[in-house]
């Protein structure tokens, strides 16, 4: 989960980020969750799950208002985790208050979990998103440098919380590879291109119309099919080998660019 989006306008001055270690810092936390998120106690994280994560290997971190007497505005909850051999960190959770979103804080905790990933010796960071929230989407793949190779359908259930509209919670799996010359790329200079089509020319597209957030309202039916197909043309891709590189936006469709994960530029994971 995240709420970092596509952070683009006030820089954040006086905002310092720091791991949490204390059990009133994970209760903020919580506030946090109930401030972004809403929903009910049912699907939030409680404050036990924090203690567990800064106690096993994973990563609670806090983004501080120095300015505002040095207030929590911001978190991100990370479990330790193996695939194999491979040691990697799964973000499960990225927040930043509603007051103070769109001000850079969501990347300043990123950056913060890679430096610290890295003196660890992980290499990889993964997390899931919800394919149908493009700013979020735009911020992990385009200025991140994330790749997808993998899609959960309704991976934590229908939930409370009004953000998801009672659809299913259908994710994408990102793939930060910290030491890739794609993420240092985008680090460095704020974005990544696609490199799509591929060398070979290899290349497809996944539509997400621009009306879906207004549809979980309108017509709910209409967005539930529209994401049953999104879903189905995920999966027929990444099952095939593909990875998604980019993200082309206009003015009334977004489209996903996939290519064959082997062809992918700044990759060697």
């Amino acid at each position: 989960m995240s709420t970092a989006g596509k952070e683009t306008a006030m820089p954040a001055h006086g905002i310092e980020v720091r791991h949490c270690h204390a059990l009133a810092e994970f209760e903020r936390c919580m506030e946090l969750e109930r401030e972004v998120w809403g929903g009910t106690e049912r699907d939030q994280v409680p404050a036990t799950i924090f203690v567990v994560a800064d106690e096993t290997g994973g990563q609670v971190l806090g983004a501080y208002d120095r300015e505002h007497d040095g207030r929590m505005v911001g978190f991100t909850l990370a479990m330790a985790g193996m695939h194999g051999e491979q040691r990697y960190l799964h973000s499960h959770m990225t927040a930043v208050a509603p007051a103070y979103q769109n001000r850079g804080i969501g990347r300043m905790l990123k950056l913060f979990q890679r430096e610290d990933a890295l003196r660890r010796g992980i290499e990889l960071v993964e997390w899931t998103f919800d394919p149908l929230e493009i700013r979020n989407a735009y911020f992990n793949i385009v200025r991140l440098g994330a790749i997808v190779r993998r899609f959960k359908p309704n991976v934590y259930g229908i939930t409370s919380s009004p953000l998801h509209g009672g659809m299913p919670t259908d994710r994408l799996v990102a793939e930060w590879w910290l030491k890739s010359a794609r993420v240092v790329t985008a680090l460095e200079k704020g974005s990544v291109q696609a490199g799509w089509p591929s060398r070979s020319g290899l290349g497809e597209r996944i539509i997400v119309p621009r009306e879906m957030t207004a549809w979980k309202t309108s017509d709910p039916a209409k967005a539930a099919e529209a994401q049953r197909c999104i879903g189905e043309e995920f999966q027929r891709c990444l099952e095939r080998g593909w990875a998604v590189t980019g993200l082309e936006l206009s003015d009334t469709e977004d489209r996903y660019l996939l290519v064959p994960f082997g062809e992918v530029p700044g990759m060697k994971p």
